[in-house]
């Protein structure tokens, strides 16, 4: 497989990724205030991302696959909300281990990283194509 052929896959493969995190941040996001429905129930459980490189022998170069999609299994914090329908008898709910800022900046790492390897696509597609307008002119 040629460099640039290989230039792409690795990309592909990080866009992938990128794209997946992103998808898993905004669960978390979307989630970040989602108790329980009745007293003492578990809210919300963060979604964690754990990458893997992975030698793909037909590109000759590692490419990241999400390994897997775990629970973050951290402490659940609790406010006092006599009034909540998760409340215990103590007036205190489940919050979910949600913390707004982390993933806030995990998706902008994320949207970082997304954005660098679409900048890769693009300059190996240019590429690819001023090889074929070489070649058309050299005929």
């Amino acid at each position: 497989m040629d460099a640039l052929s290989a230039t792409l896959k690795v990309a592909a493969s990080g866009l992938t990724a990128q794209s997946e995190r992103l998808r898993i941040v905004s669960e978390n996001l979307a989630n970040a205030q989602s108790t329980g429905s009745t007293p003492g129930s578990e809210p919300y459980q963060r979604k964690t991302i754990i990458f893997s490189a992975a030698l793909d022998r037909q590109v000759g170069a590692s490419l990241v696959n999400v390994a897997s999609i775990d629970r973050d299994h951290s402490a659940y914090p609790t406010e006092y909300l006599p009034g909540h329908e998760a409340a215990d008898d103590k007036g205190y709910v489940k919050m979910p281990n949600v913390n707004v800022l982390v993933e806030m900046a995990d998706m902008t790492e994320a949207n970082r990283s997304y954005e660098a390897n679409l900048q890769v696509v693009k300059q190996a597609r240019d590429l690819i194509s001023m090889t074929i307008d070489l070649m058309k002119g050299q005929s």
